[in-house]
């Protein structure tokens, strides 16, 4: 008799019992008759089943070690493990990481799903205190043991649980709880009750606050060295109440008996493809889905369910780091509970003498294998005796009912550990005196005696782990918190803290080991978590610029903090010289695997983000002109620049707007002034662009001049774009009439827009600066336009874009205004004026600065006597003429330099000839006929 078979009666001591329950508390047989005997008929299923089931529950100590002590006693050649099948070629890879860490699997290409889903993330954590861990282990250190995953595909698990849209208040999880990101968790061994109402009838009656320490108490501290039988009962209990109580209808409950049926049918599948026998195997599965009711369980079970095929979607797979706290964060756990399970597999193994399995990096040649006892033979790998051989004890008697005997068994009465829990107080006292805290050895003893009566208090006969954690909080915390963390958190880091996992770098995707290859030469431990300085002497190490070429690379494609210059800067045209770097490869060691999903080398992937980026739907012409600067700068590829600068001229003639105006004349000014300094000839496409920008925003100027949607900054940096580019428009044959019509077409009526105007109109030369000067005066002098002369005086700041020469007019418009202006005018300008300065304005105020440096006195002694230039009186238009008693001086002057008079009078077009009368007439004539050119002529010979 197989050892998982059962005789039929064991169980029927159990049923009369529970049925009399059921008639003494119910007033009659038939109100919980269903539920109690269902729960006894599941456990008794599950044990008659050929195939043997193993129930756990993920993250279980207790399950950790009766995995173990099982594998090492049934020695499988079998083992059928709930995890997503398309993960197996994963596992040989955890030898070379440090657990815990997280099995993933990756998509963002996606085809049969909604593109907002993308991109697709599952991961699987796994940790040292797992059964999963144990089996996966032992199939791997045992030759001869093949290790069967038969959970449902990634693909399936999107196709079967839609995305759950995210709550719009949902807060960001801290950096160690986000090491999963949003993807959707896979968990071996889901135990955890499905109605909401049991679970609160649980807490409340066990007197705990969440389910972690409910677990805790009074499942995994009696299982903890419970015998095979037992454990195995118990959980095909505490599966069978939790699957019972769920709600029926459910969508969740549909997906759990789909994923049983799929789980049957794959198990039965292998074992006709290669003949196994069901006693050889062993089903590593959670409670929850042991004590299945579908028809498809068991060997035997009923045939038909049909897989669907899975979708286009393309799935990259890896290893990820996790930790303690992001386990809990992605499966709502209590915080620490994790940790604290830690602690307790260390003391499980020490309690029961139980041998874990674990996996081992090949060193020396050595072959890994699995620690055993005493190095016993039992461990050898060569023998691997079968279920109903001498060597399986558990064959020698058949299982008998071991749920009557732990159902009457009262709590445990083992005395107090006083040693661990005095070195629980002393410890935490020492941590809250590093932490600020005032704490003394008084403290200590009140932990401690608190400890044991919150454990009175609550029935328990040894004081937990999360009795000491409301004890410690109780009697040291008491009302504030001096430092960072709070006692609870010290606590927590004292049972074992947050533990980290790390990805080895044998078990890296090919693009993170390049990487590492690549940054190899900075002599740094990159795979370390934590901060790392770097610094590149590129100057007397030219070898190092590839390191900054990567570094910067690497800082455009994964999240901030990863790769974070200090020194140094990357700008087109520069070579680096020395730069200085703070680098947490190893702390963002999961967004590293994650690009590597994308492509083999760090260029490929940022080469398809940027086709990505300027090939969007909603891409602007802004966005495409970014891309093509971000090609240059970081890839330094002319032909991907070439390419996206013809698709930037597809999108500019697409656009009816002017929202980006602003920042395509930013960049194209950027890239032209590279060009021009780096190469020969301007690229085709930029030369296309400058032309067909020319024509498109003549087009587009008398409209936006008028649009309520366009602002007068994108207005201004159309007529910016226009004007900076024209001169090498009209060279590639534009025609200005096409920018004066558009000027002349546009006719606004808000003022900041007609001030704009202004400033166009002079740059084309049909206003002259004076007229503009007047303009502005004659408003200042309309008292009913005085309330509306600051928005004038904001398009002219604005058009200090498009015509900077006008910054002298817009400095004395604006201290015009600050003399003028009455004050409930003024006062509420100023902050709009200066928060548009700097928001919006902000390379404008330096030649705003510059030119009233210029103007008003550097010292402030000469403030009294200074007089604004725009207050200096005019200067007197000189004579037409000069009076005959001026001529002596002229005729002397000419008489000098009859050579310069000469040549002026043929400057003038005047003929005339010297004579050699005395009075010199001709030259008198001259000087009569034009008076300011021999002023001038005298002027200049004074200088000399």
């Amino acid at each position: 008799m197989s050892p998982t078979t059962a005789p039929v009666g064991v169980f029927d001591a159990l049923r009369g019992q529970l049925q009399d329950a059921a008639t003494a508390f119910a007033d009659g047989p038939d109100a919980l008759q269903g539920l109690l005997l269902g729960l006894v008929d599941d456990v008794d299923r599950a044990v008659r089943e050929p195939l043997e089931i193993f129930p756990v529950c993920h993250h279980s100590p207790a399950s950790a070690v009766a995995m173990a002590r099982r594998l090492r006693e049934k020695q499988p050649k079998v083992v059928y493990l709930e995890l997503c099948e398309d993960m197996a070629p994963l596992l040989s890879e955890l030898r070379n990481c440090t657990l815990p860490v997280a099995v993933q699997a990756f998509a963002t290409e996606l085809d049969g799903f909604p593109a907002d889903w993308g991109p697709l993330s599952v991961v699987a954590p796994i940790t040292e205190a797992s059964a999963e861990y144990q089996a996966i282990a032992y199939a791997q250190s045992t030759p001869g043991v093949e290790l069967v995953l038969v959970d449902r595909s990634s693909d399936h698990v999107f196709q079967w649980e839609p995305r759950r849209a995210t709550s719009p208040d949902q807060q960001e999880p801290d950096e160690e709880a986000a090491l999963h990101g949003d993807a959707v968790g896979v968990e071996i061994g889901d135990l955890r009750p499905r109605f909401a109402e049991l679970e609160e009838h649980l807490l409340r009656n066990g007197r705990v606050r969440h389910w972690s320490e409910w677990w805790h108490q009074y499942v995994e501290l009696p299982l903890g060295d419970a015998d095979h039988d037992t454990y195995r009962q118990v959980m095909f209990l505490v599966g069978s109440l939790f699957r019972r109580l769920a709600p029926g209808e459910s969508a969740r409950v549909r997906v759990d008996e789909d994923r049983e049926r799929y789980m049957w049918t794959r198990m039965r599948e292998h074992l006709a493809a290669t003949g196994t026998d069901p006693g050889e195997a062993v089903y590593v599965c959670g409670a929850f889905h042991a004590a299945s009711r579908v028809e498809e369980f068991g060997v035997h079970g009923a045939t038909g369910f049909e897989i669907a095929p899975r979708t286009g979607t393309t799935w990259q797979y890896g290893l990820i780091p996790s930790s303690h706290t992001a386990i809990e964060a992605q499966f709502g756990l209590a915080p620490g509970s994790v940790s604290i399970a830690a602690t307790q597999w260390t003391k499980n193994l020490k309690r029961t003498r139980a041998v874990p399995f674990r996996l081992e990096r090949p060193a020396g040649g050595k072959k890994p294998a699995a620690r055993t006892p005493a190095r016993t033979a039992r461990s050898a790998p060569s023998a691997l005796p079968g279920p109903a051989t001498a060597a399986d004890p558990a064959g020698a008697a058949a299982p008998a009912d071991r749920l009557s005997g732990f159902l009457r068994r009262p709590g445990v009465v083992d005395p107090v550990d006083e040693a661990e829990l005095l070195g629980w107080s002393v410890g935490i006292v020492h941590a809250a005196r590093r932490a600020g805290y005032l704490a003394s050895t008084a403290d200590a003893i009140a932990v401690f005696e608190t400890s044991v009566l919150l454990a009175g208090m609550r029935d328990r006969a040894k004081p937990t782990p999360y009795d000491f954690q409301d004890a410690a909080v109780t009697c040291i915390e008491k009302d504030s918190v001096p430092g960072r963390r709070d006692v609870r958190r010290l606590v927590e880091i004292m049972m074992g803290g947050d533990r980290i996992g790390r990805v080895g770098y044998d078990a890296l995707p090919p693009l993170a080991r390049d990487v590492h290859d690549r940054l190899a030469p900075l002599d740094l431990n990159l795979q370390q978590r934590g901060v790392k300085r770097a610094l590149l002497d590129i100057a007397s190490r030219p070898e190092l610029e590839r390191c900054s070429d990567l570094l910067w690379m690497l800082r455009y494609l994964m999240p901030a903090g990863t790769a974070r210059p200090i020194m140094g800067e990357r700008v087109l045209g520069q070579r680096p010289i020395q730069e200085s770097w703070d680098l947490a490869l190893g702390t963002h060691q999961r967004a590293l695997i994650e690009l590597g999903y994308e492509g083999v080398s760090v260029e490929q992937v940022l080469e398809q983000r940027l086709r990505r980026k300027a090939y969007h739907p909603l891409a602007t012409t802004a966005t495409v002109l970014e891309a093509v600067e971000d090609a240059t700068l970081y890839l330094r590829s002319a032909r991907l620049a070439d390419e996206l600068g013809a698709h930037a001229l597809k999108v500019l003639a697409t656009e009816r707007t002017v929202e980006s105006a602003p920042d395509v004349l930013r960049r194209v000014r950027r890239l032209l002034a590279y060009y021009r300094t780096s190469q020969p000839v301007l690229p085709a496409w930029i030369e296309s662009f400058v032309t067909s920008g020319y024509a498109h925003y003549c087009t587009l100027l008398p409209r936006a001049f008028v649009d309520e949607d366009a602002t007068v900054r994108q207005v201004a940096a159309m007529l910016g774009f226009l004007f900076t580019m024209e001169s090498l428009a009209l060279s590639l044959g534009c025609d200005r009439t096409q920018l004066e019509l558009a000027v002349a077409q546009s006719h606004p009526e808000e003022p900041s827009r007609v001030a704009l105007l202004w400033a166009a109109q002079v740059q084309l030369g049909r206003l002259s600066r004076a007229e503009l000067r007047g303009r502005c005066d004659e408003l200042l002098g309309n008292p009913l336009v005085l309330p509306s002369y600051p928005a004038y005086l904001s398009g002219l700041v604005h058009a200090l874009e498009p015509v900077p020469g006008l910054v002298d007019v817009v400095v004395e418009a604006v201290s015009q205004a600050l003399g003028r202006l009455p004050d409930p005018v003024l006062l509420p300008w100023l902050p709009t004026l200066i928060t548009a300065l700097r928001a919006d304005n902000a390379d404008l105020a330096p030649l705003l600065v510059r030119e009233a440096g210029r103007i008003f006195p550097g010292r402030l002694a000469e403030l009294d006597q200074w007089v604004p230039p725009w207050r200096e009186p005019a200067p007197t238009a000189p004579p037409t003429s000069r009076a005959r008693t001026d001529a002596p001086a002229g005729v002397a002057l000419l008489a000098a330099h009859p050579a310069a008079c000469d040549a002026a009078a043929r400057l003038l077009g005047c003929d005339a000839t010297w004579r050699t009368a005395p009075a010199a007439p001709a030259g008198a004539r001259l000087l009569a006929t034009h008076p300011e050119a021999a002023l001038a002529l005298e002027a200049l010979l004074t200088k000399r």
